[in-house]
């Protein structure tokens, strides 16, 4: 007697069942492979709630509590995502971030979920949110770390105890520290970008002299890194340790550094001081510091579409400097459609080269620049090898001494009949709106005379607003091209 599967088809013996079998199998398949881990083939996603408990498997559904418990549980190619909410910092170490590292392709991801950043509210003395020194392939996202009301909490992320290499900080706020918003020494192919680090005691990004190389291949894109020493232990910051905190602070080394698109304003420190070789500060505006503007030290370093103002943050007893570069035997430097604008009550040099050390040989090009309204000349040092083209001079006093360079004083007649150097000029060069101790705009006016007056020589392709250079008859002095 025949089954009834083997009979389904007529003449076709067990046709039946086979056609069956062969109709179910590729939906089979494809439950299987929906129904395997994450983590089998590109890793898993764990959570973490302010509800949640660290008894629980990590799932969206029953999450983890702390993020530092979180952390110590990835593997490469996971993620772990930080629900919003607050979470309170102050066991050393339990409630750190420490992840461990990725691999190549099999980053390890920490990121906070949605628009409302999850915010690690830190106390207690705790050295840092996140320490993720040696690590490599990691990701810091979208997070907020601060103190808890103004308790004691140090650092937002640590990275001083080994090589930091092929990590991205991303998205992050850190505010009201009483140290380094962010803490390096020793990095290799790091970037950080969008991050906005603002009233930290110690500064925005520093740290100590690395013992593993240094810092190799750093970016900072698009940051905002402002208001250092205004906070200390819950205070105004009158009180701070360190007298002059940085909005980044970077210690010798071989580099590269790239500043690209960020902010440095009312820092109680320099704006920018990198002793690092090869920086290059590029589209940043630096503004109302109380210490220096934009402090170099390190050769190949280049800055461009940039600029400086506000130096002192309205105090007329300062005496830093909008721009300082003091260099080792042989440094080389290059400022390029550069800005630097100062007030003529303030007792001090516009700009100084090898002040410090005018005997030591260094290089300078400078193209394109504006150096205005300052009390004293620009200072140039007798060991400078000077290159001036196409800069813009105007001194905020009767003095006619403009500029002091290559041993001698430079009278305004004197630039303008071409003995500093090709296509320099004295002459006012109507901003917009400068300022002192509050926001300026220093776009041009119309019959400025940079406007088509710059060289076109190693000048920026785009402005310091992002926007196509030149925009009219020739390429325009100063950081902002005029477009009517």
């Amino acid at each position: 007697m025949n089954s009834p599967a083997r009979s389904h088809v007529p003449g076709v013996p067990g046709s039946g069942t086979r056609r069956w079998v062969s109709r179910l199998i590729p939906p089979l398949i494809f439950v299987v492979l929906v129904c395997l881990p994450v983590g089998l083939c590109c890793g898993a996603t764990y959570y973490v709630s302010p509800s949640g408990d660290d008894a629980n498997p990590g799932t969206r559904l029953l999450p983890w509590a702390t993020p530092g418990y979180g952390s110590k549980q990835l593997r490469p190619g996971d993620t772990l995502v930080i629900r919003s909410g607050t979470y309170y910092l102050s066991r050393y170490w339990d409630d750190m971030i420490t992840p461990g590292s990725g691999v190549a392709g099999k980053w390890i991801t920490i990121r906070g979920e949605g628009p409302r950043r999850p915010i690690l509210a830190g106390r207690d003395g705790l050295p840092a949110a996140a320490d993720i020194s040696g690590c490599r392939f990691v990701r810091l996202k979208n997070l907020e770390i601060t103190s808890d009301r103004g308790a004691w909490f140090d650092k937002g992320i640590s990275a001083t105890g080994g090589v930091l290499r092929d990590s991205v900080l991303a998205d992050l706020y850190i505010h009201h520290l009483d140290w380094e918003g962010i803490d390096i020494s020793d990095t290799l192919n790091v970037t950080i970008k969008n991050c906005t680090v603002t009233f930290c005691g110690g500064g925005g990004i520093g740290g100590p002299a690395g013992t593993h190389g240094g810092i190799r291949n750093l970016t900072v894109e698009r940051c905002n890194l402002s208001y250092a020493g205004h906070y200390y232990r819950g205070g105004s910051g009158d009180d701070r340790p360190y007298d002059r905190p940085d909005g980044l602070g970077l210690e010798r080394s071989p580099g590269p550094l790239v500043i690209r698109a960020t902010r440095a304003l009312h820092n109680r420190g320099d704006g920018l001081d990198s002793k690092m070789n090869l920086t290059r500060i590029d589209r940043c505006i630096v503004a109302n510091n109380d210490c220096d503007g934009v402090k170099l030290w390190g050769t190949g370093s280049v800055v461009r579409n940039t600029l400086v103002y506000g130096t002192g943050d309205g105090n007329p007893a300062s005496e830093w400097t909008s721009l300082v570069i003091s260099g080792t035997r042989n440094a080389r430097f290059e400022l390029v459609n550069v800005a630097l604008d100062d007030n003529r009550t303030r007792r001090a040099y516009s700009m100084t080269v090898q002040y410090d050390d005018p005997g030591i040989p260094i290089s300078l090009a400078m193209r394109n620049c504006i150096v205005s309204h300052g009390y004293g000349a620009a200072y140039i040092g007798p060991s400078v090898n000077f290159t001036c083209e196409s800069n813009l001079f105007k001194r905020g006093t009767a003095e006619p001494v403009q500029v002091y360079a290559n041993g001698r004083e430079y009278t305004a007649r004197q630039v303008n009949t071409g003995a500093l150097g090709r296509g320099n000029r004295c002459a006012e060069p109507r901003f917009v709106r400068p300022a002192w101790g509050s926001a300026g705009d220093y776009h041009l006016r119309p019959g400025s005379p940079a406007i088509d007056n710059g060289t076109a020589f190693r000048a920026p392709a785009v402005d310091l607003d992002g926007k196509t250079r030149p925009s009219g008859a020739g390429y325009d002095i100063g950081p902002y091209e005029f477009r009517g």
